[in-house]
């Protein structure tokens, strides 16, 4: 899978969803060109279809492909969770977590990275150590359901508090952060604008549910050759200054501005 380096490991500016239900589309949502993909076997395989689902799930993962399982705690979970064995999925997504034992439980059953998706107030009020919790690699905001939970619209304002805790928290474990998927596809101009400020806010990449969103989304968070030549010009003026404040085009250079600069060049693997 492609990427972009962040601490010196591959991070995902991109993940896209593919229905387990779906093993006809498996390959194509590989080759969609998407960072991740994780075939789901939650929210978009119904009640009938999950022993099917997971069979075809199991058989697929190759070494392409993440697994979103079903939340711990239901009949479909314990079943995917004693599927895991022995598989080797990319990673794992664990839908609806609520605390640090429902990743527990997941990592008892598996030894791949583990992607919880906060998408309740309980777990909100966890957030802090669900990103922290051992095995841990990254955590995804679920937006949607988050707001049916509160009763909310899924505006900016309604879910900003929500994304400014998980951005701190993601940022304290030293792991990524992903969100929600822009729901109507066919209006990339407010995908754009909205990734951006994501972006601004400190997530590290997007959810995506249609391949026509991985493009738009990779721009957003793919830094353009003027951002890494002002970050390399930016590190280069501290160094210069044996590591002590710095001018550079007659403004004053702190630690601050040095770790967005190494932030931006981790991205392309060059810090």
């Amino acid at each position: 899978m492609s990427g972009h380096l962040i601490r010196g490991v591959m991070a995902y500016r991109s993940l896209l969803f593919v229905p387990g239900s779906r093993p006809d589309r498996f390959d194509k949502a590989a080759g969609a060109g998407a960072d991740a993909v994780c075939i789901d076997l939650e929210d978009a395989v119904p009640p009938d279809g999950k022993d099917a689902a997971r069979g075809a799930a199991i058989t697929a993962l190759d070494g392409r492909f993440g697994l979103r399982v079903n939340a711990v705690g239901t009949a479909d979970s314990e079943g995917d969770l004693a599927a895991l064995n022995g598989a080797k999925p990319v990673f794992v997504m664990i839908p609806k977590a609520a605390s640090a034992a429902d990743v527990n439980a997941v990592r008892a059953a598996c030894d791949a990275p583990l992607w919880p998706i906060v998408e309740s107030a309980e777990g909100l009020y966890a957030a802090w150590d669900i990103a922290a919790a051992p095995g841990v690699k990254g955590v995804l905001f679920g937006g949607a359901d988050y707001a049916a939970d509160l009763g909310c619209t899924m505006a900016w304002e309604p879910l900003f508090h929500a994304r400014g805790v998980l951005t701190a928290a993601c940022a304290r474990a030293g792991v990524e952060l992903l969100d929600v998927p822009h729901l109507d596809i066919a209006d990339e101009a407010d995908l754009i604008a909205s990734t951006q400020r994501i972006k601004a806010m400190g997530f590290t990449g997007r959810a995506c549910i249609h391949p026509s969103q991985i493009a738009p989304v990779h721009a957003v968070f793919t830094p353009t050759e003027a951002e890494i030549a002002r970050a390399r010009r930016v590190l280069d003026a501290f160094e210069a200054a044996g590591g002590g404040a710095a001018l550079l085009d007659g403004k004053l250079i702190e630690k601050p501005l040095i770790r967005a600069a190494m932030r931006t060049l981790e991205h392309v693997g060059d810090a």
